[in-house]
């Protein structure tokens, strides 16, 4: 019983743990996935737009200066009279700078070539060097205008953002290049603004894989995504399309990005966001309904455990109880003879045992019913139990019989004790419908002798309440040979008992 229990348990903590743990796991990988679907189709091209959005409405200020400084008459007029006085140009392009916050101010005109800044004349361009071959496509430009990415000579080649701006004269005939240039430095400050509001990494790169602008701490300014462990196998790919959305795993870790390519800049943007901090929340969610499962299925299986106990217990009892007159059944006592008979042994003393029977017990059944029967048996077991040690042991034998063993006894105390129980049951009487029922019993009383089995013992006392029936009923016998039938002696009704 104790193994098929605990065979239960551990069947019930399995279902239990198989249920909670599959139950939870298959909702945090819907969810995951869920989540991963809602960044790929949503958050990042959305994210993407937006910051692309904010970036061409960053350079709308800028486009506007350089639109004005072309379209500004005294610069036509300067160029058309001859470009006499360096001062009176730098002085426009130096105030201009000052008066809109820019980093550079510029202007190229075609006629001379001359490269003219806040200071005054830069240097004259040429077809020829590499670093002027923007002009020359400014030139052949078919738009206004355009934003270019470039090393600025007049600050010590810092990487500035440029607007390129086509200056026209009166009649419309290109006569020059304007504008004013943003240094990459101030652009950063933007991205910066975009991760904290976003909350996702934000990098630029530019055509041949170099990141140039980066608001994360992984992909820095100057590294080549050729060299960067899972962007290295997706470059090619990358640089190859304007949009697209991809996955690569870093240290572990898998990452989301979006790509989609600047034509102002020339860059491609990158806006990336890592699987795992995305399913944080729902994986805290997973740990704490893990949480709530285990101690749920350690509630259920305490509580399980208790009412098996409790039911192995009730089960138990009943198996080893009378349950009409609350005393222990046949079971009971071989399961706990040998036990008192060995400590006896050891202890060299002696066991008694005495079997009683109900006198005339059928009659009563027959005359008052078994409803009758069952008091009398209550109220005998109940006179027989006030009589007894609490060292000694009753249980009912069967029937109308009761066996009664006594622990360290001999014959004069056992016979002592049997007239005790005999006269007990005498004096008391059952009650059933108002109607008074007088009991009587008989008693046999056998005492243990050196080598003698208890089965042996069992079966004199058997004997002696045999022969306390057979003469005359409502007496006590006792058997004081090791052999069935010799040396009886008898108690009756008219005899006193022991003192």
């Amino acid at each position: 019983m104790l193994e098929n229990r605990h065979k239960l348990i551990l069947l019930l903590t399995f279902v239990l743990a198989a249920g909670f743990l599959g139950t939870s796991f298959v909702s945090y990988q819907a969810s995951k996935v869920s989540i991963r679907d809602a960044i790929i189709d949503t958050e990042l091209p959305l994210t993407a737009d937006n910051i692309y959005s904010e970036i061409q409405k960053d350079l709308i200020r800028p486009v506007f200066i350089s639109s004005m400084m072309a379209s500004n008459t005294f610069l036509r007029d300067w160029v058309l009279e001859g470009e006499k006085d360096t001062e009176r140009i730098s002085h426009y392009l130096e105030d201009v700078r000052q008066k809109y916050g820019a980093f550079a101010s510029f202007f190229v005109s075609e006629s001379t070539k001359r490269y003219y800044y806040g200071k005054g004349e830069l240097k004259k361009i040429s077809p020829d060097e590499p670093r002027d071959i923007w002009y020359y496509r400014v030139r052949e430009l078919q738009q206004p205008y355009e934003i270019n990415v470039d090393k600025d000579l007049a600050h010590a080649d810092a990487l500035t953002i440029f607007v390129n701006y086509r200056v026209l004269d009166y009649n419309n005939r290109y006569i020059g290049a304007t504008g004013v240039g943003l240094t990459v430095d101030s652009v950063q400050g933007l991205i910066n603004s975009y991760q904290q509001r976003y909350r996702r990494d934000i990098y630029f790169v530019s055509a041949d894989g170099t990141i140039m602008l980066s608001s994360g701490k992984r992909q820095l300014p100057g590294m080549k995504l050729h060299d960067i462990e899972g962007l290295n196998k997706l470059m090619p790919r990358v640089l190859s399309q304007e949009k697209g959305n991809y996955e690569y795993a870093q240290g572990g870790s898998n990452h989301l990005i979006n790509v989609r390519y600047l034509p102002e800049l020339k860059w491609y943007l990158f806006v990336e966001k890592s699987e795992s901090e995305a399913t944080a929340d729902i994986r805290n969610t997973l740990y704490l309904n893990l949480l709530i499962c285990a101690i749920v299925t350690a509630i259920v299986i305490l509580l399980t455990y208790v009412v098996l106990r409790r039911y192995q217990k009730q089960l138990e009892t009943m198996a080893t109880t009378d349950t009409l007159t609350g005393l222990p059944n046949r079971r009971a006592f071989s399961l706990i003879i040998d036990l008192l008979f060995n400590e006896n042994v050891r202890n060299k003393t002696t066991t008694g045992i005495i079997l009683l029977d109900i006198d005339n017990f059928k009659q009563v059944n027959d005359k008052y019913g078994h409803l009758a029967g069952d008091k009398v048996l209550m109220e005998v077991a109940n006179t027989v139990r006030s009589c007894m040690r609490a060292m000694d042991f009753i249980c009912r034998w069967g029937g109308e019989e009761l066996l009664i063993v006594i622990k360290n006894c001999n014959e004069r105390s056992i016979m002592q004790l049997s007239e005790k129980i005999r006269l007990a049951i005498e004096a008391e009487a059952a009650y059933y419908n108002e109607e008074k029922i007088n009991i009587t019993a008989s008693l046999g009383a056998a005492v243990t002798h050196e080598g003698e089995k208890i089965e042996h013992v069992i079966e004199r006392a058997d004997y002696a309440m045999y022969q306390a029936k057979t003469s005359g009923r409502n007496r006590s016998v006792l058997s004081s040979s090791g052999k069935r039938g010799d040396s009886l002696i008898s108690s009756d009704s008219h005899t006193p008992p022991f003192n």
